[in-house]
């Protein structure tokens, strides 16, 4: 790998994990808030954080593994939030109930 490619696959991973990491939190504080505009804004950093994934795997000279490990990490971001915030939202009903 050279430097130059060394720098650009490096600066996609921090796009792409910075992309991951605003779809959380944007869905988290708009379902907090109760504002859809957040919740869209936050599909938006899914969706651009799906599309560095891809430009990773077509553009990068990783090992087909570690493109695949990335591709797949971009399709589980999209799970991950509404599966916690349900997780909680059903913790703190049981723990309502058991007051």
């Amino acid at each position: 790998m050279t430097p130059a490619a060394l720098l650009e696959t490096a600066s996609l991973m921090g796009l792409f994990a910075l992309a991951g990491g605003g779809y959380g939190g944007l869905y988290s504080i708009g379902r907090l808030w109760t504002r859809p505009g957040l919740i869209q804004a936050g599909g938006a950093c899914w969706i651009a954080a799906f599309v560095i994934a891809l430009t990773i795997a077509v553009r990068t000279p990783l090992d087909v593994g570690w493109k695949l490990l990335i591709l797949a990490s971009a399709l589980v971001y999209a799970v991950i939030p509404p599966v916690t915030w349900r997780y909680l939202e059903r913790l703190h009903d049981q723990q309502e109930s058991n007051q």
